[in-house]
């Protein structure tokens, strides 16, 4: 296996700021955005080179351990309710402390051939949830899992991420020290989920509504951003991942994206799995 450097230099789409209707369109193996992308040259660092570990709360990310009893990954482990989704609460548990953890569902992505159930690596740089998504999808969660419950003080909407084919990955996952990301930055991107995506006028129709549907948030290029990857994840390696935290007084997301890794000529085609969930702590605790 060649060798990790200490840095790459890749290229990174960011959104133009004159792009207007920006929409990410989600078919089972596709997925298309409406938004004007410009390619950027950028430096991603070896996080596994750097001093001191990165930490969710100051960084917006973190790298964990975790062995996982899954064999299949394709049969149904990606589903609400599964196994796996139960080794991710407790595992979210652990890396948070939050009392509650309650999870959506998972994603397996691949840079290969894409199907039905295997999804292109998300290529822009992006936060899955912008603040006003993730606080109305927390609430919807809590509320239908506890309808009596006593509230929440603090949440966290996070994705955790793990690789599940060999290093070195074709398309690794980089990821932006939330220091190096202005507060206002971002801009909203409407996931339209369909069965086949519209081509043409179709893509820019009026959807009414739309100003209250789940979004992303994705971002004009700025050379202040700091990206750091992990080259030659393993399996039992995962990456804590903030899509946002409730708590501003914390780094409270973490900016993100595949990107292609040419510096590796043996390089293999990246499957992964990302999981969904939100992290409660209770007004007691927090």
């Amino acid at each position: 296996m060649s060798p990790a450097s200490a840095a790459v230099d890749a290229k990174m789409d960011y959104l133009v700021p004159t792009s207007r209707i920006n929409r990410r369109w989600w078919a089972p193996g596709k997925e298309y955005n409406t938004g004007v992308y410009e390619t950027y040259p950028v430096t991603v660092r070896n996080a596994r080179l750097e001093p001191e570990p990165f930490d969710m709360d100051v960084h917006g990310f973190c790298l964990a351990h975790h062995k996982s009893a899954v064999t299949d990954w394709e049969a149904g482990a990606a589903d609400a309710g599964s196994a796996y989704s139960d080794e991710v609460a407790e595992l979210v548990k652990r890396i948070t402390g939050a009392d509650q953890v309650f999870n959506m569902a998972g994603q397996l992505r691949t840079s290969g051939k894409t199907g039905a159930k295997l999804q292109p690596p998300a290529a822009e740089a992006h936060v899955d949830f912008t603040p006003k998504t993730a606080e109305m999808v927390a609430q919807r969660i809590y509320d239908a899992r506890m309808p009596d419950g006593p509230g929440y003080a603090r949440f966290i909407s996070f994705s955790l991420w793990r690789p599940l084919s060999p290093a070195p990955q074709d398309w690794p996952l980089a990821l932006c020290d939330f220091r190096s990301v202005r507060a206002d930055e971002g801009t909203p991107n409407t996931k339209v989920d369909c069965d086949e995506i519209p081509e043409g006028d179709a893509l820019f129709a009026e959807i009414p509504g739309e100003e209250n549907m789940v979004a992303a948030s994705i971002f004009f290029h700025n050379p202040e951003h700091r990206w750091y990857y992990y080259p030659d994840m393993t399996d039992d390696e995962v990456l804590f991942i903030k899509f946002y935290d409730s708590d501003r007084s914390r780094a409270w997301r973490c900016l993100h994206t595949a990107f292609a890794d040419t510096s590796r000529p043996d390089a293999i085609e990246r499957h992964s799995m990302e999981y969904r969930g939100i992290a409660y702590f209770s007004k007691a605790a927090a």
